[in-house]
C-alpha cells in the first residue's frame, strides 16, 4: 500500500502557483548564473570554441594555483601544474641539503619536502661537521608555518611596502652626519655576510659591528684569542679521548654551540673490551653529568677551586687553597687518570671565567691531548660581553646614530634590558630584522620582516675550513627580505644574494670546485676564509676585545682562579634546557611539550633545589590525588633584582648549597597565550655570569607541573634496565651480568627463551622482511632528537599542559629516565635482593623510590615493542590492532572504537588515546587548526580523530616506500636503507633499525651481541625491539 504522505523542502513547494517552484522544475538555480561576467563578455564567450575538457583543465589549474601560491618549491621560475615541474612528483618526497643557523643552533641538514612544502628535517650524514640535528633543529620546521610571523615590513605598528622601507631608511642612514651606525647581530660565521658588512662600512664610514650571544661564551673566546691570536673556540673531538674530565661543561647539551655528542658516543660503547671514562664535576644535574661514569655534585665556587687544583695535580705547579677532603681526593684521582691517559685525556670547562678557560687550555696543552685541536677554530660563538656593555653605555649617552639588529632580542635577553630600551629611544634610527613582533622589534622604528632559514640563502663557516651552504627549500610565504638582501640594497650592490654568495665562493673558497655541487651537497671542505675578507669576523667587532690580550697564562691563571673563589651563601647556576634553549623558539608547541630529559616536565621552567636545601627552606614537591606533581613557589633575588613566583623542583643530584634555573622562558611578545610559560631568568644573568649569589624566599601557593614520569627509580626492578661495569663485562660470563630470565614450567626453572615456554605455536618469520629495532643504552644520551623526529614524521598531536598533567600526553616515543636509589644501580639490585616481599616493611619499599643524593642516571627510549605475541592484539574486540608479517604491530584507525582494552593490556604502556579531536579544534590551538600550520603535516600518515587509539607504527610508511622503490628499480635492498624516524634522527648510533632476515645486516649482528636483552622478557611477549645492556667504566687508573 502506497503512502499518501507528502514531503517538501520549503513552504513554497505547497504553493502550486509559485514562480520559484516553476523555475526550479526547469533549472538547478532560481536565477541564471552570470557566467559572462566572470568568464568574459557575452559575445566572446558565445563565439569561443573552448571545449569542456579545456574548461575543466583551467578551472583545475586555478584551484591548484591558489593552493600552491604559498608553497612553491625552490624553482627559479613559477611553473603552473598544467606543465608539472620535473622535480615535484605528487606523493614523492624531495630532499634539499641546507643549513639551519639561528645564532644559537647550527646544523647541516636535509629537508624533506612534499608537494613543495618542507615537512621534516633530517641529519645530513655526509656533512663534514655539524651534520647531526638536535631536538630544536628538528622542531624548527614548525616555525616556518607560525601564523604570528611578521608578514611584511612595519613602521610604527603598521605595514609598509619594501619600497617605502628602503627609501626612508636609506635617507636616514645618509643623513646621520657621521654619527656611528652599529650592527647588533647574532653570531654569524658567514663569509659573504662579513664581506657585505665590510663593504657597508666602506660606504658609510663610521660603522661598528657588535656580535651578541644571548648565552655568553665570551670568557672562552677571550682566553682563546689571548693565547692563539684569533677570536674563536678550540675544537674538541671526544672520539679521540679515553679519559674525559669536565668541570661544569654540559658538552652533550649546548656548551660552546653543542654538536659533540656523536663523537662522544663513539668511545662510550664497549668495543674490544675498551671504552672511554668520563668524570663530571658540576652543580646542576645536566645531560652530560647524567651520562658520566662518575659524577661529583659540587657548588659553582667549588668548581673554580677544583679546576685550579686539577691543574696543580696534573702539572705539579703549586696552587693555594683547600678543598673538602673527599672532593680533594676525587680531583687528585681524576688528575692521576688524566696523567695516565696522557694524550688520550682531555679537560673541558663551562665556567664563565677567563682564567678558568685559560687553565683548561693549559692543561690540554700539557697533556698534548689528541682530542684538543686549537688550530681548527670553532666559530659558532663570536659574541663579546665587553662590546655589548659598551654599546649599551654609548646608546644611553646618545652617541649612537643608528642601531640595526638582526636575529637578536636584547629587550628579552639582556639583564639590563631597561638600559637598552632607554638607549634605543635616543637613537636616530632603529631597525630590527625579525620574524616576530617580539620584545625588541616592537620598540624599534622599523621592523624588517625576515624570512625563516628554510626560505633563505646563506653560507657559514662553523669550523675553520668547513663551509655550509643554506638554500631555500620553499619560496617565502610572506613579504620578507633577508638582512643580506637589504645590505646589498643599501650598498647599491647589484644582483641577488645568491649571486653574491656564488661570487664570494668562486673567488675565495672553492678553488675551482663546482658551486652547484656545493649547493647540492650543502657543504664544502676547503681552505680557511681569511682570503675572502681579511679578519672579517673580527675587523668590525668592538675594540673592547683588545682587553683579552691581557689574559693571564700558565700557573698564573690557575692561581688567579683559585684566589677569586668567594664561597658563602646559596649559589645560583643558570643553564639552558634541551627543549627551548635560549628561548628563540618559545612559540613552538613541539618544544614546549617536549619533556625535559632530567626532570621529565614540560611547559615550564623552575628552580632546581637539592633535597637537603629543600628541607631547610621548607620547600616541597608532592603528588596529588590525580597523580599530578605540585611544588612550592619562591621569590629568587640576585643583587636586588627579584624574579617572583618561581616554582620549585626538588632535583636529585643537585649540589647542596646550589640551585639551578633555566633560560628561555617567560616571554610574552610574539607568542600565543598558551606558549607564554615559565619565568624569565635573564634579569638574573648579571654581568653575563651564569653563577650568582642568590637569596630565596618561600611564598604562598602551589604550582601545578606537567610531569610525565611519576616514578623516578627502578623500584628494585633490575630487569627493566640491565647494567654492569666494564670490569665485570670483560672478566665474567654473560650469565653474570645479562642472564636470561627463568620461569617455572612444570615446576622446573626454564629459560623464557625456550620454545617450550610459549602460549602460541611459532610462526615462520623467515619469509620476506622482519623488522627489528636495537637501542643501545650506552650510546643513548637522552637528547630527545628522536622524540621530535617521531612527532614530525607521524603527525603526533600536541595536547597542552593541562592534558599532559592528566597523563594524556601523546608522544609515541618516550625516554624514561631512572635514578638509582643507592649510589649505583648495582647497589640498587643488591638492596632489592635483601627485601623479602611480605616479610619486609612498607618503609623498605618506599626507600627504593627515593633517589640517592648523588644518583647514577640512565635513559631508556621506550616505544611500542611490536611484540610477536602482543597482549594488545588478543583483547581488541574489533581487530583494530593486529600483527603483520614483517614484525610490526598494526593499528587500523577506522576500526578502532576506543575501548582502550589494548592500553590496559600493554605491559609497556606505550599506547596513546585521543581523548579529544586535537586537530582543527580551537581548544587545542597548537598549529593544527589553521591552514598555514597544517602545511607541516605528513600526507603519508593519517591524522587521527577523537576516540581512536594510536601508537608507534615502526614508520610503516617509510619501510613500504623502501620496499616499493627497490622493487620498481629491480634491485635488492641494502642494509641501512630501512629507517624509522627515530633511528634516522639518532646521530649517536643508539638506534639501529633493519631486517633480521638479512643475516648480514647490522641489526642482526646486534641481536646476537651478548649485551642484547628484551624489556620485561619474562612476560613472554617476544618483542621486536631490543636493548643493549648499559656498561659503565668504573675502572680507575
Amino acid at each position: 500500500m502506497s503512502s499518501n504522505k507528502k514531503y517538501w523542502k520549503s513552504v513554497e513547494e505547497l504553493n502550486e502557483n509559485s514562480s520559484i517552484v516553476e523555475a526550479l522544475q526547469q533549472n538547478e538555480f532560481v536565477e541564471e548564473i552570470p557566467t559572462d561576467e566572470f568568464l568574459g563578455d557575452k559575445e566572446s564567450l558565445e563565439s569561443s570554441s573552448t571545449t569542456r575538457r579545456d574548461f575543466l583543465k583551467y578551472v583545475g589549474f586555478s584551484t591548484a594555483a591558489a593552493s600552491l601560491a604559498a608553497c612553491e618549491g625552490p624553482v627559479i621560475k613559477s611553473i603552473p601544474y598544467i606543465v608539472q615541474p620535473t622535480e615535484i612528483v605528487p606523493g614523492v618526497a624531495n630532499y634539499y641539503a641546507t643549513t639551519i643557523a639561528d645564532g644559537y643552533d647550527f646544523a647541516s641538514i636535509l629537508v624533506k619536502t612534499r608537494e613543495g612544502r618542507p615537512i621534516k628535517i633530517e641529519n645530513n650524514t655526509d656533512a663534514a661537521t655539524n651534520g647531526v640535528a638536535n631536538a630544536r633543529v628538528n622542531a624548527s620546521v614548525l616555525g616556518l608555518y607560525d601564523n604570528l610571523r611578521v608578514k611584511s615590513p612595519m613602521k610604527g605598528g603598521s605595514s609598509i611596502s619594501w619600497d617605502t622601507f628602503m627609501s626612508e631608511t636609506t635617507t636616514k642612514l645618509k643623513g646621520l652626519n657621521g654619527k656611528p651606525i652599529v650592527f647588533l647581530t647574532q653570531s654569524m660565521p658567514s663569509p659573504s655576510t662579513n664581506k657585505l658588512i665590510a663593504e657597508f662600512k666602506t660606504k658609510y664610514g663610521n660603522v661598528n659591528h657588535v656580535t651578541y650571544d644571548a648565552i655568553s661564551e665570551s670568557a672562552a673566546l677571550d682566553a682563546y684569542q689571548a693565547k692563539y691570536g684569533s677570536r674563536g673556540l678550540a675544537n674538541y673531538d671526544f672520539s679521540k679521548a679515553m679519559t674525559i674530565v669536565s668541570v661544569g661543561a654540559d658538552f652533550l647539551g649546548d656548551w660552546q654551540g653543542g654538536g659533540f655528542d656523536s663523537a662522544y658516543t663513539k668511545n662510550r660503547v664497549p668495543a674490544n673490551g675498551k671504552m672511554s671514562r668520563h668524570i663530571q664535576f658540576e652543580s646542576n644535574m645536566s645531560l652530560t653529568g647524567a651520562n658520566a661514569d662518575k659524577r661529583w655534585p659540587i657548588t659553582p665556587s667549588e668548581q673554580k677551586l677544583a679546576l685550579a687544583k686539577l691543574y696543580s695535580y696534573v702539572t705539579g705547579v703549586a696552587i693555594p687553597g683547600t678543598l673538602p677532603e673527599a672532593l680533594d681526593k676525587a680531583v687528585n684521582a681524576a688528575a692521576k687518570e688524566l696523567s695516565a691517559a696522557g694524550s688520550n685525556g682531555v679537560v673541558v670547562s663551562g665556567i664563565q671565567d677567563v682564567n678558568a678557560q685559560t687553565t683548561v687550555l693549559e692543561i690540554n696543552e700539557h697533556l698534548r691531548s689528541k682530542a684538543f685541536d686549537p688550530k681548527t677554530t670553532i666559530k659558532t660563538r663570536q659574541g663579546s660581553d665587553k662590546a655589548v656593555t659598551q654599546l649599551v653605555a654609548d646608546m644611553k649617552a646618545g652617541k649612537v646614530g643608528a642601531v640595526i639588529m638582526n636575529g637578536v632580542n636584547p629587550l628579552y635577553t639582556l639583564p639590563n634590558a631597561a638600559d637598552f630600551k632607554e638607549g634605543l629611544s635616543k637613537t636616530d634610527l632603529s631597525i630590527a630584522f625579525s620574524m616576530k613582533e617580539d620584545e625588541t622589534s616592537t620598540e624599534c622604528q622599523y621592523i624588517a620582516a625576515a624570512p625563516h632559514s628554510l626560505e633563505s640563502w646563506g653560507d657559514y663557516e662553523f669550523k675553520s675550513g668547513h663551509y655550509s651552504m643554506m638554500q631555500p627549500t620553499i619560496r617565502p610565504l610572506f613579504d620578507t627580505k633577508q638582512f643580506q638582501e637589504v645590505l646589498m640594497a643599501w650598498t647599491e650592490t647589484s644582483g641577488s644574494y645568491r649571486d653574491y654568495i656564488k661570487s664570494v665562493w668562486t673567488n675565495g673558497i672553492l678553488n675551482g670546485s663546482s658551486f652547484n655541487k656545493a649547493v647540492q651537497d650543502g657543504f664544502f671542505v676547503g681552505a680557511k676564509s681569511d682570503n675572502v675578507v681579511e679578519n672579517a669576523a673580527d675587523a668590525t667587532v668592538e675594540e673592547a676585545n683588545e682587553e683579552a690580550a691581557t689574559v693571564l697564562t700558565g700557573g698564573t691563571a690557575a692561581r688567579a682562579l683559585a684566589s677569586s673563589v668567594k664561597a658563602g651563601g646559596l649559589e645560583l647556576s643558570l643553564y639552558t634546557k634541551t627543549g627551548l634553549g635560549d628561548g628563540q623558539q618559545a612559540n613552538n608547541p613541539w618544544l614546549q611539550e617536549f619533556p625535559d630529559p632530567i626532570t621529565r616536565t614540560s611547559w615550564d621552567n623552575y628552580l632546581t633545589v637539592s633535597k637537603a636545601d629543600a628541607k631547610d627552606l621548607g620547600l616541597i614537591n608532592k603528588n596529588v590525588a590525580n597523580g599530578g606533581l605540585n611544588g612550592s613557589y619562591v621569590d629568587v633575588t640576585v643583587n636586588g633584582v627579584t624574579v617572583p613566583n618561581v616554582p620549585v623542583i626538588i632535583q636529585p643530584g643537585q649540589a647542596k648549597g646550589s640551585v639551578g634555573m633555566a633560560f628561555g622562558y617567560g616571554r610574552k611578545a610574539g607568542l600565543k597565550e598558551e606558549m607564554q610559560t615559565g619565568v624569565n631568568a635573564y634579569p638574573l644573568y648579571q654581568n653575563f655570569n651564569a653563577v650568582q649569589n642568590v637569596s630565596i624566599k618561600k611564598v604562598a601557593g602551589e604550582h601545578e607541573f606537567a610531569c610525565i614520569q611519576l616514578h623516578n627509580t627502578l623500584m628494585g626492578r633490575g630487569d627493566i634496565i640491565k647494567e654492569t661495569t666494564l670490569e665485570v663485562f670483560n672478566t665474567k660470563d654473560k650469565k653474570h651480568w645479562n642472564s636470561v630470565p627463568q620461569v617455572s614450567l612444570n615446576h622446573i626453572e626454564t629459560p623464557v627463551t625456550s620454545p617450550d615456554v610459549d602460549l602460541w605455536d611459532e610462526f615462520d618469520r623467515s619469509v620476506g622482511h622482519h623488522f627489528n629495532l636495537s637501542i643501545d643504552l650506552n650510546a643513548c644520551t637522552g637528547c630527545g632528537a628522536c622524540v621530535i623526529a617521531c612527532h614530525a614524521e607521524n603527525n603526533v598531536p600536541v595536547v597542552g599542559k593541562s592534558e599532559v598533567r592528566r597523563s594524556r600526553d601523546m608522544h609515541w616515543l618516550r625516554i624514561d629516565r631512572y635514578y638509582s636509589s643507592e649510589d649505583s644501580f648495582t647497589e640498587d639490585i643488591a638492596k632489592k635482593e635483601g627485601i623479602s616481599g611480605l616479610g619486609s616493611s612498607l618503609s623498605e619499599f618506599a626507600e627504593l623510590e627515593d633517589p640517592a643524593d648523588s644518583p647514577q642516571v640512565v635513559f631508556q627510549p621506550v616505544m611500542c615493542q611490536h611484540c610477536n605475541h602482543a597482549p594488545c592484539e588478543t583483547v581488541c574486540p574489533v581487530a583494530a590492532t593486529a600483527h603483520g608479517r614483517q614484525g610490526q604491530n598494526h593499528m587500523t584507525y577506522n576500526r578502532c572504537v576506543g575501548t582502550r582494552y589494548c592500553a590496559n593490556n600493554c605491559p609497556y604502556k606505550v599506547r596513546r588515546f585521543n581523548w579529544f579531536q586535537y586537530s582543527q579544534n580551537d581548544e587545542f590551538d597548537y598549529f593544527m587548526n589553521d591552514d598555514l600550520g597544517r602545511m607541516v603535516l605528513n600526507p603519508d600518515v593519517t591524522v587521527r580523530s577523537r576516540g581512536v587509539m594510536e601508537k608507534c607504527s615502526m614508520c610503516i610508511q617509510k619501510t613500504q616506500k623502501t620496499i616499493l622503490d627497490a622493487k620498481r628499480e629491480g634491485r635488492e635492498i641494502k642494509d641501512g636503507e630501512f629507517q624509522t624516524a627515530c633511528s634516522a634522527a639518532c646521530g649517536n648510533g643508539a638506534m639501529v633499525f633493519g631486517d633480521i632476515n638479512d643475516k648480514e645486516s647490522k641489526v642482526t649482528e646486534l641481536k646476537e651481541d651478548d649485551r642484547m636483552y628484551h624489556l620485561l622478557e619474562y612476560i613472554g611477549t617476544k618483542p621486536n625491539v631490543f636493548y643493549q645492556t648499559k656498561v659503565r667504566n668504573t675502572s680507575k687508573a
